[in-house]
């Protein structure tokens, strides 16, 4: 695409703490020619995920982006220009393809997107994407929720959290959401049918649970970690299941997080604990998509998107997912 200019963010430097912009360096550049079997993309929505704050960092189940390269982050977006017989200009994909307006590639990893009338490209992030997958698996697969039982779901008001909530609740538990503010707990009970949250920041969690789980805790779909983590593992029934999704709590500390000291009791209670990452589901993935958009269908499950308007923007709104600033799945209108 002759004299396009690409706009980049690449990584400069390994974080420290929360997200600096002098962590990332604004570029720009030519878009190259397209060689045969490669085709264009002009990324449209770019999703923020706590992950992304170990990528910058370290080597995890994917090795940590090199310092100069474009930020590692998965998008939206549709085909400009194609060279590839098995994508066609105007088709809508989804992949890893960075922090950047446009990504030229020969479709190695990158998925088409069908087309679903009345459903936002922005769904393919929540229900249908990742973050629909990490729910779905993570709570059936590894928390084996039965009906009758208690569930409670750290940073209930996130992306993954209030999905989780609610299949949980289709599954017949009760569910207790853990959020850290006054509207996050009111949005999680009262729109997503939540049976009671506990704002972390202004109650006492141990003595909260007591109250809004007398019967104990069978499931922790874990997402923080430290402290919060260590109040759910007090209360825990006997074959209790904890889902390890997340431990945000730890993701930018420059000291070791408190906690958790309870862990005994998973001996004690004879309870699974149990780590998993979405990649691991992505041959199943059609599985939870025609689960989740039957749900969705039926009305009995909901997602909210919080976008953030223009790729500059990306490194300070990434700190929203540390800070608590965020409700629902955080994404960035490119």
């Amino acid at each position: 695409m002759a004299n396009q200019v690409n706009h980049q963010w690449r990584l400069a430097a390994r974080p420290e703490g929360l997200i600096k912009e002098s962590d990332f360096t604004w570029t720009e550049e030519a878009v190259p020619e397209l060689q045969e079997g490669q085709f264009l993309v002009r990324n449209l929505y770019l999703s923020l995920d706590p992950t992304m704050r170990m990528w910058a960092t370290r080597d995890t189940y994917l090795p940590a982006v090199p310092i100069g390269d474009v930020m590692r982050g998965g998008t939206i977006g549709v085909v400009e220009e194609s060279r590839n017989a098995n994508f066609k200009v105007g088709d809508h994909v989804s992949g890893l393809l960075g922090w950047q307006e446009y990504a030229v590639t020969d479709g190695k990893g990158i998925n088409a997107l069908p087309n679903l009338p009345g459903v936002p490209l922005t769904a393919h992030f929540g229900l249908f994407g990742h973050i629909g997958l990490t729910a779905y698996f993570g709570l059936l697969d590894i928390g084996q929720p039965k009906t009758g039982e208690t569930l409670v779901v750290s940073a209930a008001a996130g992306a993954v959290g209030s999905l989780v909530g609610q299949i949980g609740k289709i599954k017949g538990c009760r569910v207790v959401g853990i959020a850290g503010a006054d509207d996050k707990c009111k949005w999680i009970v009262d729109e997503l049918g939540f049976d009671a949250a506990i704002n972390y920041k202004t109650e006492n969690v141990p003595e909260a649970l007591k109250k809004h789980c007398p019967n104990g805790i069978d499931i922790d779909f874990e997402n923080v970690g430290g402290e919060i983590m260590d109040a759910v593992l007090a209360q825990i029934n006997l074959r209790a299941r904890v889902v390890l999704c997340g431990l945000i709590s730890g993701y930018n500390a420059t000291t070791p997080v408190p906690g958790p000291y309870n862990f005994a009791n998973i001996l004690i209670q004879r309870a699974r604990v149990e780590g998993f990452i979405v990649l691991d589901y992505a041959p199943r993935a059609m599985e939870c998509m025609m689960e989740m958009g039957k749900w969705l269908m039926e009305g009995k499950i909901k997602y909210r998107i919080d976008e953030v308007d223009g790729l500059k923007g990306a490194p300070m709104a990434l700190n929203r997912l540390f800070e608590g600033a965020n409700i629902g799945k955080l994404v960035v209108k490119i």
